[in-house]
């Protein structure tokens, strides 16, 4: 069991259950679950999948917003 607890925690490979009695389940860690959850949450917000896609096309098309030098050094503390 061991094995199969750090399977799904540290290489992030979730465990298909089987049981012989009902359904399938799947077992995977809490952060994998909680990453899963909110990328549905993303991916079911429309506000901010038009936000995703107009920052793709300005990234895109190279004219999106530059910071400043000053802006860079405060962001990487230099």
């Amino acid at each position: 069991m061991k094995s199969f607890v750090e399977q799904v925690v540290n290489q992030h490979i979730p465990i298909k259950v089987t049981h012989r009695a009902g359904e399938d389940f799947i077992v995977v860690s809490a952060n994998d679950w909680e990453r899963e959850q909110e990328m549905l949450y993303v991916l079911q917000n429309i506000d901010l999948m038009k936000q995703i896609a107009a920052s793709m096309k300005t990234h895109s098309n190279n004219n999106g917003y530059k910071p400043t030098a000053g802006e860079i050094d405060e962001i990487t503390g230099v």
